[in-house]
């Protein structure tokens, strides 16, 4: 009965246990014969020692509760109260406190190891980070220190190497640019520092561009690009162009590093009704599914020995997925191993 009383229930209940057997008492003693007091006076008596009861223990345990839990409460509001402050007016008397704070503190509780849970992912995330730039750089400096050391010692004079060291450590060079420049990129699209430029434009005219300009990077593997029969419609949206033809073109040419000899890639639109559904399939290696959900993480790659051939940051498909929800847009991928993969990300239409 008492277990879950607030303390205005619990003072009252002794009260009523004093004030009782104080009545009581006086009644016994008066049929005893032991006192002479009208029973109107013992009842008023009874009911003032009722009233004071309670309102002592009202203030006793106002004062207990609050001394008991102010550390508590200072503790579990420090990020909540800007004062950090607790009075005794803020103990509420007809609430049962100790099952309140107790139940704060298992929500506090469970809030601080769910931010400790998340500053140990974001270390590990910054450590795996650190380590991959590490060696993303790592590579293109070492090729670049062989090839100048190999023309200092000598090689600069050697017309049989001169000329190839040099156009070596040049596409070296051009690498460690675009390293830098997709880091510059996205430390843009996180901090909010890339300011887009919305306006309404014809998607299927700006994937046929793309297309264009990736179709000598699909002709050593005979890849062939194109706009999917059947969801080839047109439709106008309301997006950064220059940005989308990023996304557009880092997808295809993601699609021929990971592509089939004799594959196909196309593009189609869907009517998602307030939004443009933007699909890029290809028929290449695909991805297995415990990569699924690092396709997407910086310099993450699914075959590294084949795409560092080919070139590349290792940030394209990271630099996709900002931009994509940078226009508050959502990007997925399907994909199964030697069948294909397919990214689809959603664009607002234009109303």
């Amino acid at each position: 009965m008492l277990k879950n009383a607030t303390p205005r229930q619990l003072a009252s209940y002794v009260a009523f246990i004093v004030g009782g057997i104080l009545f009581a008492c006086l009644i016994l003693f008066n049929l005893l014969g032991l006192i002479d007091i009208p029973y109107l006076y013992i009842f008023v008596f009874a009911l003032i020692t009722f009233g004071v009861t309670y309102g002592i223990l009202t203030f006793a345990l106002r004062k207990y509760i609050y001394r008991k839990i102010k550390l508590i409460y200072k503790t579990i509001h420090k990020f909540k109260r800007q004062d950090n402050a607790l009075s005794e007016s803020d103990i509420e008397m007809d609430v049962d406190v100790l099952s309140k704070v107790e139940q704060e503190v298992s929500e506090w509780a469970a809030s601080q190891e769910k931010e400790i849970e998340t500053l140990r992912s974001l270390e590990e995330y910054r450590r795996n980070f650190l380590g991959n730039i590490s060696h993303e750089l790592k590579t293109p400096i070492f090729n670049m220190q062989g090839y100048l050391y190999t023309l200092l010692d000598g090689g600069l004079y050697d017309a049989n190497i001169n000329m190839e060291y040099l156009r070596r450590a040049s596409v070296n060079v051009q690498r460690l640019e675009t390293i830098v420049e997709d880091l510059e990129v996205i430390s843009k699209l996180e901090s909010g520092q890339l300011n887009f430029n919305l306006r309404s434009f014809s998607i299927r005219a700006l994937a046929e561009e793309c297309i264009a300009d990736h179709i000598m990077m699909a002709e050593p593997l005979n890849i062939r690009l194109s706009i999917k029969q059947g969801a080839d419609n047109d439709f106008d949206v309301n997006a950064d162009k220059e940005n989308i033809r990023q996304v557009l073109n880092n997808l295809l040419a993601n699609s021929i590093k990971y592509g089939s000899l004799n594959g196909k890639t196309k593009i189609g639109f869907y009517d998602m009704g307030d939004y443009i559904l933007v699909e890029v399939a290809d028929d290449g290696i695909g991805i297995e599914k415990e990569d699924l959900n690092h396709v997407f993480d910086r310099f993450y790659r699914v075959d590294r020995s084949r795409s560092r051939d080919i070139g590349g940051s290792g940030l394209g498909l990271s630099i996709v997925k900002h931009i994509i929800e940078a226009h508050k847009q959502t990007i997925n991928l399907r994909s199964t191993p030697s069948v294909g993969s397919t990214f689809g990300f959603t664009l607002a239409k234009t109303k």
